[in-house]
């Protein structure tokens, strides 16, 4: 029994800011009997509500956490996500902003990271706890309840929200902000909005709460009742497939699900967040699944009579809205460590940690494997993907506008060219279907695609992340144009940090993606592309407006080149490889030229009931006849 002979009397006067700074230095979390620094560093602006606070903290004290100036506070975010999922989430950043518009800034990026289940610290500046200077610039006014400001628009978005009006409230929340940072269930944003005279308060802080922290994460072991359920069901089925998440990952069970496949073979598909956790070549990997997916795995996932889910979300990209497993035996067994997930689709649940879960069923499964006629089904189905992925890799552009490149293309130029350990980077608009389907991934955790959030502009930011954590491999973001004119100023960081990351600018004049759905579901493009306003009708029809973006990075400093022709995108790739410093690459992609639904998928979005446009009636009576097809929950 402890007793309060054991705790120190001792303490240490410092601020509230001060005193954060340095017990931040010192958390660390443990996985498999290694331990890792959790906060790595923190990003921010200054601005009033820290600069004063926290700002004088880093200044004082840097040997406590580096300090990275940033150009945006959401990118600053997306930096320290980057870093965190490269890092398997053993490892994270924190980011500082102002009380106001800095602070706001906050909510697209802390929504990114909770949709991801990825960890980031924010630590906004917040109003005076005394209100004695109130309003003070940039607060919020709310006359019901003078407690609301800014970064009460963080609470919906983050996983842990707190604000400090007292020194001493410190101490157990910021022990709770770790415990949830370190939790791989509930892990995602965590917010402690500090008040700016609080942080500027003394405090006589006892010194054992600066001691070493080690929030360990235990493995969750998979129950005998449940190893049991799970190895009975597989052998009961006659055509299982795996669908592997991020959690294959996170949970470092790569090697697991390698020897699971290879020696069941059971064939397994990938959503984003799992993607390069097989090599692309394995006779097992059937590429991605879903909306986004292969051929190979489609086909195969609609006869299925079982999915086994292993460390993903089942989100509608991956069960193409509930409607890719038409098998009316099929069933779903789910392997996470979240409850929360596991029950999705009502699925039967394993509450198990990804790597001991597939080290204990490939001992309970020992002898077992599928029949060869399901083995050569899937295997010429591979076959077949692969050339069609050949197939589309080899097109050339159009003759009438050689200059303007198939995207698909561009990307098996890129994947041939890439390196085993290099990483290569992207997120929102048609990229993602492209990467998905055809990326080869010659390496374990090179392919690093956000979707879960879908945000815009992330990749940039979450290359320099990586570079930050992982210095020593060259970081590949493509870029749309739209996300980039959203946001690209974290290359002016990756300049001032001599972190270089190499920018593929897929310039398609406008939104691409969203504009090839809209049409799709019978718009005529509407809004989408980057036209200028016709000064007769009034409307964005006119010409599409160009923009020089090779120049607009070599205006930041960086090394820019524009192609016009395959050989020249070869020779700039093979350039950008040997430069020393961030690198763009400026190319013209050919609107439209991203692949399209294979192994009929289909994917949900809200078509009208009732419009004059007859495009949009057809797309509507495609829609209600594909949801006679799907489960309802």
């Amino acid at each position: 029994m402890s007793s309060s002979k054991n705790i120190s009397k001792k303490t240490i006067r410092l601020t509230v800011a001060q005193a954060l700074i340095r017990f931040l230095n010192n958390q660390y979390i443990e996985l498999d009997g290694k331990k890792h620094k959790l906060i790595r560093g923190i990003f921010g602006i200054f601005g009033h509500g820290q600069v004063c606070g926290i700002g004088q903290a880093l200044e004082q004290n840097p040997e406590y956490l580096k300090y990275y100036r940033v150009q945006n506070e959401q990118a600053a975010v997306l930096t320290a996500m980057g870093a965190a999922k490269h890092l398997n989430r053993l490892g994270t950043f924190a980011v500082t902003t102002s009380i106001g518009p800095g602070c706001t800034n906050l909510v697209t990026g802390a929504a990114t990271v909770t949709a991801n289940r990825i960890p980031v610290l924010l630590l906004p500046g917040d109003i005076f706890a005394d209100r004695q200077p109130d309003p003070v610039l940039q607060q919020i006014e709310q006359p019901y309840d003078l407690n609301i400001q800014a970064s009460d628009s963080l609470k919906p978005v983050c996983k842990y929200w707190d604000r400090i009006y007292r020194p001493e409230q410190l101490m157990t929340s910021a022990i709770n902000a770790m415990r949830v940072l370190a939790d791989p269930v509930e892990t995602g944003a965590v917010c402690i909005c500090i008040c700016q005279d609080v942080q500027a308060q003394a405090y006589d802080w006892p010194e054992e709460w600066f001691k070493e922290r080690i929030h360990r994460i235990d493995r969750r072991n998979i129950s005998e009742e449940s190893l049991k359920i799970a190895a009975e069901k597989i052998k009961s089925k006659k055509k299982p497939l795996i669908i592997a998440g991020g959690g294959i990952h996170y949970s470092f069970a790569t090697d697991e699900l390698k020897q699971f496949v290879e020696e069941t073979k059971i064939p397994a598909s990938f959503t984003n967040a799992g993607n390069s956790a097989l090599l692309w070549d394995h006779p097992q990997n059937l590429g991605g699944i879903g909306v986004m997916g292969s051929s190979a795995a489609n086909i195969i996932a609609k006869d299925a009579d079982l999915i086994i889910a292993i460390g993903t979300r089942l989100s509608d990209f991956t069960t193409t809205s509930k409607g890719g497993f038409l098998n009316p035996e099929v069933e779903i067994l789910s392997i996470n460590i979240s409850n929360y997930d596991a029950y999705k689709m009502d699925s039967i649940q394993i509450l198990a940690d990804a790597k001991l879960a597939l080290q204990a069923l490939t001992k309970a499964l020992k002898g077992y494997r599928v029949n060869e006629e399901y083995v050569k089904t899937y295997t010429k189905l591979k076959e077949e993907w692969n050339k069609e992925v050949d197939r589309i890799r080899s097109i050339k552009p159009d003759p009438k506008a050689p200059n303007y490149l198939p995207q698909p293309t561009v990307i098996g130029i890129l994947n041939d060219i890439i390196d085993e350990k290099d990483v290569v980077v992207n997120a929102a608009g048609s990229t993602p279907g492209d990467m998905q389907r055809t990326w080869r991934c010659t390496g374990i955790k090179q392919y690093h695609v956000e979707y879960a959030y879908s945000c815009m502009g992330y990749e940039i930011a979450a290359a320099l992340g990586i570079k930050y954590v992982d210095p020593h491999i060259n970081v590949w973001a493509i870029q749309g144009d739209g996300g980039y004119l959203m946001m690209h100023t974290e290359m002016v960081t990756s300049l001032m940090e001599n972190k270089k990351i190499i920018i593929l600018l897929f310039d398609s004049e406008g939104f691409n993606s969203i504009n090839s759905l809209a049409t799709a579901m019978g718009s005529q493009g509407f809004g989408n592309e980057l036209r200028e306003r016709d000064p007769v009708t009034d409307k964005l029809i006119g010409p599409f407006h160009k923009i020089d973006y090779a120049m607009n990075a070599r205006s930041y400093g960086a090394v820019a080149y524009t192609v016009n022709s395959l050989d020249e995108l070869k020779e700039a790739l093979l350039k950008a490889k040997k430069e020393t410093k961030t690198t763009l690459i400026h190319i013209k992609i050919k609107r439209f030229s991203q692949t399209s639904n294979y192994g009929g998928s289909w994917w949900r979005v809200g078509v009208p009931e009732i419009s004059a446009m007859p495009s949009v009636q057809k797309a509507r009576k495609e829609m209600d006849e594909h949801m006679k097809t799907v489960r309802k929950y």
